[in-house]
């Protein structure tokens, strides 16, 4: 395999996606889960939320700097390896991204510093707002993210103008609110949320190990196991919605996912496939007429076109695409089983007690991370070989770039990388793992307070405030 220019920009864009990916993912749910943990805080004057707030709002504040700063990098690669992608797509994709930085980001922005910093410097309301509004503002983002990248995968809403070759809506409405993007929103979102739930289920799993187990400790295992297990079944539920929609709009996408070989009016689920000699390219284990259950929208005796209905310059590659999707899947059953396990344990006030569920529970907390790497695979990757499905071909997007530039660049992104971003890592791993102090306040030797920034409270329980010392 040639290591061309758009080979390496395909690899380089792929790179640094795959570790973006990771930070949004994780603090779209944890700023949801900090919201939860102060909402409860305010309502019900039980300490422990709050604790869990100072706790986990250290770590969201590293991976929300460490999503901004791999996102920038992003965006920056639009420029240099995509021009030619950007000037024929800018018209449509460029207001979509300038969206999401004139309201969520500047949302975020806004609050943030509020959030962070303001804890005993602004009143208790106006700090829960700044929570909510940062959360709100993570779940915006998603939205415009969601929809630019959906437009891509569904394109709706635009013509093409005759003179320059370059893409301009005619709808924004068809444009924003394209055929793939409900279904693709909610999907991301409940991936967020449960990728989440999975890494603070480990890390008190970690700490009931350890022997370190406290009242926080307990209360964020129960908050986990129960949004795995309430969040799950629907996440299921959106991600088929999703596979219905790629069905009707990208066909060539879900025969290589379910890697039929033959159109037919009836076809199987393969569970698992490997390459063999034959036209089709794989033999494995099938289980035969499963369709009409998975695509009951399909009418009776129509037929569902398989890898021999395009040539094969039209598909995408298929074992990245075939397998990615069965990793997916397996990881998301992964998580509903742990958070079934979880709740089971919780109503035989087993939860607490360390044993083989903690065991499992630890590297479960990466299945949500792996689930959501994975299912982008499946969304970019099965999109080839178009940049816009059916409009653009990704051959025809790449920067007229030498493939040593390329390949230097990527070469320095992955080091610097593999610095700073393990670094970053490891330390939220550090501090989400340690624990909480259940001493009283004042058993150290002196009164302890959480300062006016969350980022430098103690897990040491600290002194109640006057309004719940009052209504005790």
């Amino acid at each position: 395999m040639e290591l061309d220019a758009l080979l390496l920009s395909r690899l380089q864009f792929a790179f640094v996606v795959a570790f973006h990916i990771l930070f949004p993912a994780f603090t779209i749910g944890l700023a949801a889960f900090l919201a939860v943990c102060e909402g409860l805080w305010l309502r019900t004057k039980n300490d422990v939320f709050r604790r869990l707030y100072l706790h986990w709002v250290k770590i969201f504040a590293l991976a929300f700097a460490m999503g901004v700063v791999s996102g920038v990098v992003m965006s920056y690669q639009f420029g240099t390896n995509w021009s030619v992608f950007s000037e024929i797509t800018g018209s449509v994709i460029g207001p979509l991204l300038g969206y999401e930085v004139l309201t969520a980001f500047f949302l975020e922005a806004t609050f943030l510093g509020v959030m962070l910093f303001g804890w005993n410097k602004v009143g208790r309301t106006l700090h829960f707002v700044a929570t909510c509004a940062v959360a709100i503002g993570t779940t915006i983002s998603a939205f415009w993210i969601l929809s630019a990248n959906s437009w891509m995968q569904t394109p709706d809403g635009f013509a093409v103008d005759a003179a320059t070759g370059n893409l301009y809506a005619t709808d924004w409405m068809k444009v924003i609110f394209n055929p793939s993007f409900p279904s693709r929103l909610m999907h991301m979102l409940l991936a967020a949320y449960t990728t989440t739930a999975a890494v603070v289920l480990a890390a008190g799993a970690w700490q009931v190990l350890k022997g370190r187990t406290t009242e926080p400790t307990r209360w964020q295992m129960r908050m986990a196991a129960g949004t795995l297990a309430l969040a799950m079944p629907v996440q299921i539920f959106a991600g088929h919605w999703s596979g219905e929609v790629a069905h009707k709009h990208q066909p060539a996408k879900v025969a290589t996912i379910e890697g039929w070989c033959t159109s037919a009016p009836v076809q199987g689920t393969v569970l698992v496939a490997w390459p063999d000699n034959s036209e089709c390219g794989h033999s494995g284990i099938t289980v035969p007429g499963t369709s009409p259950y998975l695509f009951p929208n399909v009418k009776d005796g129509e037929i569902l076109h398989g890898l021999d209905a395009w040539p094969k310059s039209d598909l995408p590659p298929m074992w990245i695409v075939f397998w990615s999707f069965r990793i997916m899947v397996g990881c998301g059953l992964g998580m509903l089983a742990m958070g079934l396990w979880g709740l089971f344990l919780w109503w035989r006030n087993r939860l607490d007690h360390p044993g083989l569920f903690h065991m499992a529970a630890v590297p479960a907390g990466g299945l949500g991370f792996l689930a959501v790497v994975t299912g982008w695979v499946v969304a970019e990757v099965g999109r080839q070989p178009y940049t816009v499905y059916g409009v653009l071909r990704t051959v025809d997007s790449v920067s007229p770039v030498s493939a040593g530039q390329v390949a230097t660049s990527l070469l320095v992104f992955m080091v610097v990388y593999a610095i700073i971003f393990t670094a970053g890592v490891v330390y939220m791993a550090r501090i989400a793992t340690r624990g909480f102090d259940d001493r009283p306040p004042g058993a150290s030797g002196k009164e302890r307070r959480a300062p006016g920034s969350p980022l430098g409270a103690v897990d040491e329980p600290a002194e109640a405030p006057d309004d719940i010392v009052a209504a005790e």
